[in-house]
């Protein structure tokens, strides 16, 4: 499409109801116009053309089944109306350049191995997601992109799940009919992630992002999971989702997030299995001992953790579909309880004299329960050690928690977010 001509229709409002139907909320109307406009503007002066597609692909909101993806165990997630987007036109190679800069980035399509060189970096995922694509049988090409982002970096919104599921989004529209499935797009950014990023992540991340809604998902076999939309309101029955930003540094925690798997993996080891979901609870409930024996007493923990959290995603689900949502909060406070006292993610034990995340927790339990009313609930959110909790809200409360929030970590720390039906689209 002409891109002059589409940036004329966003400015105008001709694309509002387009916005609405993605993004839910009119308040951010102005900014979207404003957003998508000068995305095109960036596009157009930096690869001097004026026919494109736009892509989008949203960040994901953990709501259960905190750290439980990497062992076959089940989650509830949900992608959000942030999104990373694109600007695109096909190229004889990938051109991305990024509005958070960091300059242009070019990646040969008929180089697809992996880099040692690029671990950690932008341009990891990028050969990644087109490496995991081609091994798969779709056709792969180049194009130009501009790539803008409002998925918090280092939030806990899983900026990276956004930014690989646009990309397969991307190589699914231009060169494959959008015929790529929203799941194999998310298993092949988790492929990307931990072979060519080197984050040894689980697939809730890249799931929720590339599926899209309120989802509930059991990895038992994560070559085929079993996704399922749950269908609940959360504003309608009175309650908003507040994610906090922290602002604390992410840097230097790969050790952090690796050891968990790790530890759940050498738990499941003692009783010959590789993932925790294939040892019964009861095993691991009666075999603590032996498990302190042979890892530690943190695998312990971490290991009584996952069991319990993998069946509060069954009642977190139950309680949303039976319409009891005092039942899904208790769910939810139980299940930061947990991953405070037993995954133990909510600091790192390297640095105890920071710990943003746990003030987080502590204003939160506060402001929600100060007058002797409860006014919702707060948990870690996400991988954990830093980053951002998630709070769900009643709605007529959501002023006063914000602004405790924003009182300790800065304005604009906590944000109000919706829970949006899309995952990678091709928007236009």
């Amino acid at each position: 499409m002409n891109l002059n001509t589409l940036k004329q229709q966003f400015e105008s409002g001709e694309k509002d109801n387009l916005l609405m139907d993605v993004y839910l909320d009119e308040a951010l109307l102005p900014y979207l116009r404003d957003r998508f406009s000068k995305a095109i503007d960036s596009f157009i002066d930096t690869f001097k053309e004026n026919e494109g597609e736009i892509y989008s692909a949203p960040g994901r909101t953990e709501v259960g089944g905190n750290h439980t993806d990497h062992q076959h165990g089940k989650v509830l997630a949900a992608s959000i109306n942030r999104d990373a987007i694109a600007i695109v036109s096909k190229a004889d190679n990938v051109n991305i350049i990024s509005a958070a800069g960091g300059g242009l980035i070019t990646i040969d399509i008929n180089d697809l191995e992996k880099k040692d060189a690029e671990e950690g970096t932008t341009a990891s995922l990028i050969r990644g997601v087109l490496a995991g694509l081609k091994k798969n049988g779709y056709t792969i090409g180049g194009f130009n992109a501009y790539v803008t982002s409002d998925v918090l970096i280092g939030a806990g919104l899983s900026s990276s799940a956004a930014f690989e599921t646009l990309i397969g989004t991307i190589i699914s529209g231009l060169y494959n009919d959008m015929q790529i499935s929203a799941i194999l797009i998310a298993q092949i950014g988790q492929y990307a992630e931990n072979e060519y990023f080197g984050k040894p992540c689980g697939l809730m991340d890249q799931m929720a992002s590339s599926v899209g809604s309120l989802v509930t998902i059991d990895f038992k076999d994560p070559d085929q999971p079993i996704v399922e939309k749950v269908d609940f309101d959360m504003a309608s029955h009175g309650y908003s989702l507040c994610i906090t930003d922290t602002k604390a540094d992410h840097v230097n925690l790969t050790p952090d997030y690796a050891a968990v798997p790790a530890e759940m993996k050498a738990a499941a080891a003692v009783f010959g299995k590789n993932y925790l979901r294939e040892v019964e609870p009861s095993q691991i409930i009666s075999s603590i001992s032996l498990i302190r024996e042979k890892v530690n007493d943190r695998a312990a923990l971490r290991a009584l953790h996952f069991i319990t959290e993998n069946a509060r995603v069954d009642e977190q689900v139950n309680a949303l579909r039976g319409g009891d949502v005092k039942s899904f909060l208790a769910a939810v406070k139980a299940s930061g309880d947990s991953s405070y006292k037993y995954l133990q993610n909510v600091y790192t034990n390297k640095d105890v004299e920071h710990q943003a995340v746990s003030i987080a927790l502590g204003v939160s339990e506060y402001t929600l329960n100060k007058d002797g009313k409860n006014h919702g609930v707060a948990r870690v959110h996400g991988g954990g050690f830093a980053g951002t909790i998630a709070a769900f809200v009643e709605n007529d409360y959501v002023t006063e928690y914000k602004n405790a929030m924003d009182s300790v970590f800065g304005e604009n720390a906590c944000n109000v977010l919706q829970i949006r039906k899309y995952g990678g689209m091709k928007l236009i």
